[in-house]
This record gives C-alpha cells, structure tokens and sequence, in this order.
C-alpha cells in the first residue's frame, strides 16, 4: 500500500489572503517528503476559491526543485480544458525535471462554472477527454505527438525533451461513474476516486466495471485503485469526531456550491452525476452531509486504521490512500499536526496490513 498526500489550495470562505494559502500548502509538500509519504499530489482547478491550483505542473515543477525523493502527480490535469502538446510537452520537461519522479493523473471536470468561464460547453466534455488522453499517452510513449480528431488538430512534430521513461505505469484516471471507470481501463490508468458516496456504490459502479474491462483489454488483474479522502487524525477522540466531522462537511458545503449539487445542468455525458442529483434532492442536504462525513476518514490513529481497512473489505482488493490534509477552514498548524501523527502511527500500521491479503467479501 503506498500513501500519497493531495493538495486542493482551497481557501474557505476567503478567510486566508491567496499568498498564505500557497505558503501552508508548500508546508504540506514539504512535509510529505519529510514524513515518509510515497507521493504529494496537486489539483487543478480555476476561477475559484473552492481550489486555486489553475496549473498543478508548474506547482509540482517547483516541488520537485525542493524534494528529493518523493513522486509526485497531477490529480488532474483537466484534459477538456488543455490543450494535448502542452500537456505532454510540460510532463515531458516535468519528468526530466524530477528526475522520473512524474505521475500523470487524468479528469474529465465537473464544474458548470468553470466550463462556462473557458467557453467550452460541458456536453463536449467527454469527446474532449477521451481524444486528449489519447493523445498525451501516445505522445509520451512514442517522443512524437499527432492528432486529426473532432477537437483537436496538430501535425506531426517531435516531443523534445523526451520523457526519462514510459508513462505506462505511471497513468492515473479519475473515475467514479461507469463510463469514467472504464474508459480509465482502456487508457490502462489506474483508477482513482475521491470518497463522496458509500464504498459500496463505489464498488459496484466504478471498480468492478473498471476490473471488468481491465481483464478484457489488458490480460491479468487490475491494479489496486487510489481512494482519495479527506483526513483529519488527533488522539483525543472526542476532538477528532468534534473537528473532523466540523472540518468534512465545512468542505461538504464548498463542494454543494462549487459543482452546483442538486442542479438541473448535468447533461450529455454526466447521466450519472444527474442521477445523483435527484438522490440528493430527495434525501436532502443535510442526510447528504451526513453520508458525506461517514465516507471520509477522520478519527484517532487507531479508528482511521479500521477505517481504511474496512474501505479493503469492502473493495475486496488493496488499495492505495490518497489523503486531503488540509480543507474546510482547517488551519495550517491543525493540518500539520494532523499529518504528522497520521505519518507516526498510521502509516507504518496501513503498510504492514497492506502485506497480508485483503479480507474477502463473504456476500
């Protein structure tokens, strides 16, 4: 089990100035380094203070310039949103950079807003996705970039500088619906999700199509997925239940307003996020919040343990933790302390679990 630490940049409710925002999330890279985490991870996002990541490569780039040791990815370049040379040729100069320590995640977006504020409509979202990642991954494997596709021309030019190394294994895609999942499979990413609905549904909507069609188009099993949380770690538990769940569902809010939850705009291409939405305004928000909190990973060293262990069972398979260290109005101190306890006694217990078998689901 390898766990990494994600960057979101948010700055809730405005309550910091953008620079120190920057500054404490440079403190949690630096930090993941220093700590014995396999990998940091930045977002990318813009217009927004929901998350103010609008380029995570140069973000890394500079990363990379102040670790030594730790890998370091994109989660994610939004593909509908770039231009394919320019991805591949910033991850190309990036890897170099870091010296093979590049990993390339993939999403799709989601966000009305920011689609609206690039000008490019939502309902081509998908197209745009599945031509770009092709694109970059083909770029990147073979030092040379082409398209002719519905949305993207370029001829044929060489990529200079070359990558140190294939991405074959090195390919992450975001994928919580069915069509996300699988087209993860046939780009031959791993798939990655970030907690906002029961591991059950998980499962059953996104993992097993996803090991489905890895099978069909690979040969053999599919890799573990990345399962992406929000986690806040203290040894009092009261205090870890009292912060954690106030901290979970401050972000839960950033994320009703940012993705416009509940609204009528998911169309081509986003059927399941629509289906969600009509879950969500019969539940209601509050019941929403509620199941959003139980998803994510917040508690004492031990309770986050069982937690992600019982995330395995339900998976039936190992994973990889991505862990979302600072959200929600959560101070730099706080995030940090946080990190650091979850760094002394939880990793080694999740990597020493992680060396036996998952437990298998019985139903």
């Amino acid at each position: 089990m390898e766990i990494g630490v994600l960057g979101i940049f948010q700055n809730y409710r405005d309550e910091q100035d953008d620079g120190s925002v920057m500054r404490g999330e440079l403190e949690v890279a630096l930090l993941a380094e220093e700590l014995g985490y396999d990998s940091y991870w930045a977002a990318e996002h813009h217009f927004f203070n929901y998350s103010m990541c609008p380029d995570n490569i140069q973000w890394l780039t500079w990363i990379a310039g102040k670790t030594e040791r730790i890998k370091l990815g994109t989660a994610a370049v939004i593909m509908p949103w770039n231009d394919p040379y320019r991805v591949a040729a910033k991850m190309a100069l990036f890897d170099r950079q870091s010296d093979g320590r590049a990993l390339l995640g993939f999403g799709r977006g989601l966000s009305r807003r920011e689609y609206e504020s690039f000008g490019i409509p939502m309902d081509e979202a998908r197209e745009r996705f599945d031509e770009g990642t092709e694109i970059v991954r083909k770029a990147l494997d073979t030092g040379f970039i082409e398209a002719d596709t519905k949305h993207f021309k370029q001829a044929r030019a060489e990529l200079r500088p070359r990558a140190t190394r294939s991405f074959d294994d090195r390919l992450y895609a975001i994928g919580v619906s069915p069509e996300s999942a699988v087209r993860a499979a046939d780009l031959g990413a791993r798939l990655m999700v970030l907690a906002q609905q029961p591991w059950e549904v998980f499962r059953d909507a996104a993992l097993l199509p996803y090991q489905q069609r890895w099978r069909e188009r690979h040969g053999g099993e599919a890799p573990p997925p990345v399962c992406g949380q929000l986690v806040y770690c203290d040894r009092d538990a009261h205090r870890a239940a009292e912060y954690g769940e106030l901290y979970v569902k401050n972000y839960f809010s950033t994320v009703v307003e940012h993705y416009e939850i509940g609204g009528k705009h998911f169309g081509k291409g986003y059927e399941f996020y629509a289906s969600a939405a009509e879950m969500i305004g019969a539940i209601g928000l509050d019941e929403m919040a509620k199941m959003y909190a139980g998803v994510n990973t917040f508690g004492t060293p031990g309770q986050i343990v069982e937690k992600i262990e019982e995330q395995r069972r339900v998976l039936d398979a190992d994973i990889d933790v991505l862990a979302i260290t600072k959200y929600g109005g959560m101070s730099d101190a706080e995030a940090q302390a946080s990190m650091r306890l979850f760094a002394d006694e939880v990793l080694p217990a999740l990597r020493a679990s992680s060396a036996s078998p998952a437990v298998r689901r019985t139903a």
